[in-house]
């Protein structure tokens, strides 16, 4: 069985965009959590980990080989070191900080908790925001509720890993290519504008993941009529870059060095396979 691993594939509306496997791709091998949460429902790190872990274990119990794919690294981290446990945060309290310019944030970060502050890039708006509200809500720092982890499965299972990293200029290029054949309909990849069209007609909130995917806001732009398709094709190129880029660094150091890097693009992925089984019947 293969179980997604990548924050945009789990969305069903999202299967041009994020390069979704086809049915033919998938060759009658089961694939689970692929396009299984609806648009207008957010997939957290933590939602997803409670349905893998499921997964997981149906194939341990069917005496199968779960295989996790997908570059996501925090639902990837949530699922074996487990999830901190913090409490729900205070809807007032949320609201206050969320409203806060990014350098009043991180000002208000760096007297309450300094040491997270100091970790952040002053203008991640994001971090900055989920720091200041835990600390500001629960009274204790983001690190306290991180040092509690719990329902990782990373002591409980074998597991044997690979980090695709190939050459970056040409791993680039793809990203280039890869969108232009998305948003080419004689393609059998292509439908990307359809893809968007659709969901901008479900009126979704702009904040929900579905609707941050990287193209869905170059494309709507697009059909608004603020720019041309190959500026959005340029824009949505440049935004799959950059993620592309992020990834590939969090790969090559945030794992465990005992992760298999492959560092090159042409590869037989049979000796691979056979290392993962071995690696699983010998355990």
């Amino acid at each position: 069985m293969v179980i997604n691993a990548d924050s945009a594939q789990v969305y069903t509306g999202l299967a041009v965009l994020s390069a979704r496997p086809t049915a033919e791709e998938m060759r009658g091998i089961e694939h689970r959590l692929f396009g299984e949460w609806d648009g207008a429902q957010a997939c957290s790190a933590a939602d997803w980990a409670r349905r893998a872990r499921e997964e997981v274990a149906r194939c341990h119990d069917a005496g199968e080989v779960p295989i996790l794919v997908g570059g996501t690294g925090l639902y990837l981290r949530t699922l074996l070191d487990g999830i901190a446990p913090v409490p729900p945060i205070d809807p007032q309290v949320r609201a206050v900080v969320r409203a806060m310019p990014v350098e009043a944030a991180h000002a208000a970060l760096l007297a309450e908790d300094p040491e997270r502050a100091a970790r952040l890039a002053p203008a991640d708006t994001t971090r900055i925001a989920r720091a200041l509200e835990v600390v500001r809500s629960t009274g204790q720092s983001l690190a306290h509720w991180q040092a509690r982890r719990e329902g990782g499965i990373g002591d409980a299972v074998a597991l044997s890993a690979a980090v695709l990293l190939p050459d970056r200029e040409r791993l680039y290029e793809r990203c280039y290519r890869r969108f232009a054949v998305m948003l080419d309909p004689s393609t059998g990849s292509g439908g990307a504008a359809e893809e968007v069209r659709a969901l901008l007609a479900r009126h979704l909130d702009p904040a929900l993941p579905v609707m941050r995917a990287i193209g869905v806001s170059e494309i709507a732009g697009y059909l608004r009529g603020e720019w041309s398709l190959s500026q959005a094709e340029a824009m949505a190129s440049q935004a799959t870059r950059n993620y592309a880029k992020r990834q590939y660094t969090w790969f090559r150091r945030q794992p465990s060095p005992e992760w298999h890097r492959i560092e090159y693009d042409d590869f037989t992925i049979e000796p691979l396979c056979d290392r993962i089984f071995q690696h699983f019947w010998l355990t």
